[in-house]
């Protein structure tokens, strides 16, 4: 169980005691119950996970370059290189 803080405006702090009195429960298990009703009138959301791209990578001109093409790009700069 996660302990948190919350402040309440006193008027409403003084009803909910009054109201966790009345049923003999404690204040905190009382608003547990309530912060549990109040969640359960959402519907679930369902996490829509983003399918993960490649960022798109800027070259040293400033130009727009595709992370797919680099490291072969890379590999024929190498290449060339190594014949001269």
């Amino acid at each position: 169980m996660t302990r948190t803080q919350i402040q309440l405006p006193e008027p409403l702090f003084q009803r909910l005691r009054h109201i966790a009195e009345m049923r003999d429960v404690s204040l905190a298990e009382l608003i547990r119950r309530g912060m549990e009703t109040y969640a359960q009138s959402f519907p679930e959301l369902e996490e829509e996970e983003e399918a993960w791209t490649m960022p798109v990578l800027r070259g040293s001109g400033g130009h727009l370059t595709n992370p797919a093409l680099v490291k072969p790009e890379a590999e024929a700069i190498e290449r060339r290189s190594t014949r001269n």
